[in-house]
């Protein structure tokens, strides 16, 4: 195994075994609804840890190479090597335009097979290494697992290249058995689709093999387990049957697909019934047509989300405090009076480890058209970086970090520092954040024309060499300004004062909205007496 695999496979198994699955997001937009053609995945990896992105080059091997994988359970295994793998930007986008996600929806715990070696993080950098499509990435998955059997819980990967996007969704079979149950759906054109920690995929076609695929044992098993009984005359939903929905879960997991489509298509006026948990309301669909064809920027603002402007806005109400700071501290949920509640789980979340928006382009030649944007830490507070496919190198200050020591040599740890500063005062702090942010990023977008234009003439290894240069350039820019922006916020922001553009101090307080929620709570506690009010002066000493 390559050391650059290697490393991938250890930090990642390592990172779940310690701080238990992710609990991630992912939005899929076929090219017939961007606006400009490109197929766009977001991937969302949320989980309190440290991760160094890298790049894996493409690599030859010699008949009978093997390679060794090992489980969190321990089971260790080997699979044969193929002849070529493919060059790796981490564990997201390949040198052929395909890209992965994912998120964990755990399901029927009893089918997490632990007896088996390849877990699904295994399965995306395997189907990243091998795969010229997203379909074959699919092909890739499935025959692995069909082959050496599935370690993980269940799990839902996006996978998507220039042409085509696919949902696949997987369980185990067990400790006793083989295999894995899974169905794969193609997303149409025009259409985007979402998932975040459920199983999506309800129905679907039995005799559609170009835009579904399943495993053999789909119906079968679950008849053999009871959890489908075919008798009932209610048609057979992946979902329901492998993944059978809470309301806990439901607001936790499709909320946030609820508020993709909302804002991508206002004009569905989908109800939020089925995500608050009102029992037999109508599940929300696999894919929707978004109301206009969706930009890069469009994608960007989707994914940064706390159901802003809807009744559940978490800038808003007493949990806001007095700045509107959406972050909700975990444990999300606690229990009073044999109730349960729980706080709100927002697309945009403190503990995103990274994100990443992979656009890949049809009408461009593979190392120009593929752009893995990537962002350290929170959706909100990160500045989208475009790393091209075709680069040979990464800029350093995102393939450094120790989780357990801070450095401002890490952009994870500056990007970190920041969102988590602007705890303190974020309404005001977020403006400031937003601006520098939409600066970068909007630079960024408008230099896709001319790098277009400048790769156009040059011959594979100059294009490389060029769009290695231009990523290196703009990441570690981006560090920069990301430092510089951390040291104006603890200068403008020191001591809870707010320096104007002059650098003198001014008192802001708090909102008036906020303290007279708190007297309406507590009014006596803040009261000041009346007598010696001829004696009061204009104002206290410090």
């Amino acid at each position: 195994m390559n050391p650059f695999f290697l490393r991938t496979i250890v930090v990642v198994a390592l990172i779940i075994k310690v701080y238990g699955s992710f609990s991630c997001t992912n939005l899929i937009v076929t090219k017939g609804a961007s606006s400009d053609g490109s197929t766009m995945l977001v991937y969302t990896n949320d989980g309190e840890w440290l991760y160094r992105l890298d790049r894996t080059p493409a690599r030859d091997h010699a008949p009978g190479d093997s390679v060794e994988f090992t489980s969190r359970s321990g089971a260790r295994g080997k699979i044969s090597q193929v002849q070529h793998t493919y060059a790796l930007i981490g564990f997201q986008m390949n040198e052929h335009q395909v890209a992965i996600g994912e998120t964990t929806f755990t399901g029927r715990e009893e089918l997490w097979n632990k007896s088996k070696f390849l877990e699904y993080w295994h399965l995306m950098i395997l189907a990243l290494e091998r795969a010229k499509t997203a379909r074959e990435g699919v092909g890739m998955i499935t025959d692995l697992v069909e082959k050496y059997g599935y370690g993980s819980e269940g799990e839902s990967f996006s996978i998507v290249d220039p042409n085509e996007a696919w949902i696949l969704e997987m369980v185990g079979t067990g400790n006793e058995g083989e295999g894995a149950v899974w169905v794969a759906v193609k997303i149409p054109d025009g259409y985007i689709s979402a998932h975040a920690n459920m199983a999506r995929i309800g129905e679907f076609p039995l005799n559609d093999p170009d835009n579904c695929l399943y495993s053999a044992n789909i119906i079968s098993f679950a008849v053999e387990k009871g959890y489908y009984d075919p008798a009932s005359n209610e048609p057979f939903r992946f979902n329901e049957t492998y993944n059978p929905p809470s309301p806990d879960r439901l607001k936790y997991c499709e909320s946030r697909v609820w508020s993709l489509f909302t804002r991508s298509a206002p004009s569905m006026d989908l109800s939020p019934d089925y995500h608050r948990g009102i029992h037999g309301a109508e599940r929300y669909p696999l894919w929707i047509k978004p109301d206009k064809k969706l930009s890069l920027r469009d994608v960007m603002a989707l994914v940064r989300d706390h159901y802003e402007g809807t009744p559940y806005d978490m800038t808003k109400g007493v949990d806001a405090g007095p700045f509107g700071n959406p972050n909700r501290w975990r444990p999300l949920n606690w229990e009073k009076d044999d109730r349960e509640y729980s706080w709100e789980r927002p697309i945009s979340t403190y503990n995103t480890t990274f994100s990443y928006i992979a656009q890949c382009r049809s009408w461009l030649p593979d190392p120009l058209g593929g752009i893995v944007w990537f962002g350290e830490d929170d959706t909100y507070f990160t500045c989208y970086v475009p790393i091209y496919c075709g680069v040979d190198e990464i800029p350093e200050p995102f393939a450094n970090g120790n989780i357990q020591k801070f450095s401002w040599e890490s952009a994870w740890w500056v990007f970190n520092f920041v969102s988590n500063f602007a705890n303190i005062k974020y309404s005001y702090m977020i403006q400031d954040i937003r601006k520098v942010q939409y600066e970068l990023e909007n630079k960024f977008i408008n230099d896709q024309d001319s790098i277009e234009v400048n790769s156009k003439n040059l011959d594979e290894k100059q294009m490389k060499k060029f769009l290695t240069n231009y990523s290196l350039t703009q990441g570690n820019y981006t560090h920069q300004r990301w430092i510089e922006l951390g040291e104006y916020l603890i200068t403008k922001y020191n001591d809870g004062y707010v320096k104007d553009d002059k650098g003198s101090p001014r008192e802001v307080g708090y909102p008036d909205a906020w303290k007279n929620k708190m007297m309406s709570i507590e009014t006596d506690k803040f009261l000041i007496p009346e007598w010696g009010k001829d004696n009061k002066i204009e104002k206290l000493p410090y």
